[in-house]
């Protein structure tokens, strides 16, 4: 199963459409390209080691259970969302938000409305896939995010799949985070 597919499965879509005022069937849609953006953001910060450090860091911070037994959207914290998104997406975050309602057919509005609920989200299951779950802090009280002998960046591009996932994210990841987005934003 990929992460996309964990991430959308662990969703109540009837809940989250309630909170952004959608049909369940739109925020399906919308999320399916929103989520590979987000990783797919942070896999571009990775690129660049200042990147990788501060990524890191994000992650160590977000290792919670947010995921367990499916996700409650009302314990989702938007304003840390928007602070991600933020971080991931930079100056370049309405073209993002453009180019995926425009790509969707769900319309910016709803895109713009599902990245801060679901940047959060997001954040935890990389950092709970990768950092070994929710309160687990290492020795030292943080731990860095770290491949099995390898790079953040690498990681995340495992969990991409290339730049693939579902609902034409592979094009939507190409087209859109492929000429906005550099490395190292953090």
């Amino acid at each position: 199963m990929s992460a996309y597919d964990d991430i959308l499965g662990s969703l109540d879509l009837d809940q989250l459409a309630a909170r952004v005022g959608a049909r369940p069937e739109e925020v399906r849609s919308a999320a399916q390209s929103v989520l590979p953006a987000l990783l797919g953001g942070m896999r571009a910060n990775a690129q660049d080691p200042a990147g990788e450090e501060s990524l890191g860091r994000a992650l160590s911070s977000h290792r919670d259970d947010i995921l367990d037994g499916g996700v409650d959207v009302a314990r989702v914290d938007t304003t840390d969302g928007a602070a991600i998104a933020s971080h991931i997406f930079g100056a370049e975050q309405d073209r993002v938000v453009q180019r995926l309602g425009s790509q969707t057919g769900a319309g910016q509005d709803l895109v713009r409305k599902l990245i801060p609920i679901l940047a959060p989200i997001v954040m935890s299951y990389v950092a709970n896939r990768y950092l070994g779950g929710a309160g687990r802090p290492d020795a030292g009280g943080a731990q860095q995010a770290q491949a099995p002998g390898g790079r953040l960046g690498d990681l995340l591009g495992q969990v991409l799949g290339g730049a693939g996932g579902p609902g034409g994210a592979g094009s939507i990841l190409t087209e859109v985070l492929g000429g906005l987005l550099g490395g190292g934003r953090r």
